[in-house]
Parts: structure tokens; sequence; C-alpha cells
């Protein structure tokens, strides 16, 4: 028997299971409709406001989106936010960055979605590692460690992809993972970008 879909409780029944970000494939296995069927709730829903739509074959209840730490880590598999984004999130660099910078081991791809941008940074299989899952904002995330994020970020500085931010704040971080991590991007000017940050770190700060 197919159920007949009723948007109020279509919205119930998600908020209720948690699944608030979905794929057509995930609503055909909670309802049990044919996938025509929910193609066709979903899109006429997204005109409705019921819903809204991220990306192809991702969409969310206008109403409880997932945190943007959770969207970008679903948006785009594998990849767990590491980069500004998460040195902002830990304190490390003092500015509010705009779009949510996440590592993966696909093609580097940049998503302008309804909420926000998400960006997504290429690096190796050898250093897809130091990351794990964080409760933020209520949500089960991918991100990665302190000292992981910085190495991440001093290699996309070391390739001229990005400039250094002079403001780092290095309290959190542990030298001796870090190196460790940097180890794996197997690039020895990371090693001197290091020293030159942490003796710069260590100069008295002029207070104005």
């Amino acid at each position: 028997m197919v159920l007949k879909l009723n948007r109020l409780k279509v919205a119930e029944t998600l908020k209720s299971i948690g699944l608030t970000f979905f794929t057509p494939q995930e609503f055909v296995g909670v309802f049990k409709v044919p996938p025509n069927t929910a193609t066709s709730f979903i899109k006429r829903n997204v005109k409705s406001g019921l819903f809204i739509k991220l990306r192809n074959k991702f969409y969310a209840l206008k109403d409880a989106v997932p945190s943007r730490f959770f969207v970008a880590n679903k948006l785009y598999e594998p990849s767990y936010i590491s980069l500004t984004a998460a040195l902002s999130h830990y304190g490390i660099i003092p500015e509010v960055v705009y779009g949510v910078t996440s590592i993966t081991t696909k093609a580097a791809r940049e998503l302008t979605t309804p909420k926000g941008v998400f960006i997504y940074q290429r690096i190796k299989k050898e250093g897809f590692t130091g990351y794990g899952l964080k409760l933020i904002d209520n949500d089960r995330v991918l991100i990665a460690e302190p000292a992981k994020a910085l190495a991440d970020y001093l290699y996309f500085v070391d390739v001229k992809r990005v400039s250094l931010n002079d403001r780092l704040n290095l309290k959190s971080i542990k030298k001796s993972a870090l190196l460790d991590f940097v180890k794996l991007f197997k690039r020895p000017s990371m090693f001197k970008l290091i020293d030159n940050i942490y003796a710069e770190y260590k100069k008295p700060r002029t207070i104005y």
C-alpha cells in the first residue's frame, strides 16, 4: 500500500527521525513511495516553501536546516571541515569566515547554495586524516583536529594558493602534532614556513 503524502505529516515525520536534510532516495525509504512520486512531491514543495533545494538531489526542511558544517559534510563526500572554517571555529584565526571550507580527495569544488557557499579543496589521500566526529551546533560533524586544520592551511599557503594570516593564535596547537601532520605532505619547505611562523609568534607584540 502506497502512503498518501501529506505535507504537514511529512514535515513532522522528518523532524521526528532527525532527517531534516535528505536525498530523494532517503525520502523514498522513509515514506515507502515510488521514486517518481517522491520526486514530484519534493519539487512541488520546494515551490510551496516546505523544502529548500541545496544542490541536485539534496534537500532540507526550510524551517529546520542543519548547521552549515553538517551540510558541508553531506553535500560533497568524502570531506571534512578544515582550513579557515576550522581555524576560525577553534579561534586560531580571529576572523569570522564567509564560506565553509573543507578538504576532500575529489576534485576541488565551490558550491553556492541558499545556505551559503561551500568550498572544497583537494589533497592527496595520504593527507586525508587527522579529523573526527564532533558535536557542533547540535550536529555531529567531521572536522579536522586543530593541528591538522593548520597543517592543511599551511599546505595551501606553501603552494601559493592562499596568503598567510599574520594573526595566527597558536596556543591550542601542539607543535609536535602539527609537524607530524606536515610530514604527510612531503614538502620540506613547509617546515621552514613553520619555523618562521613560530619565530614571529614568539616575538613581543606591541599593544596600541
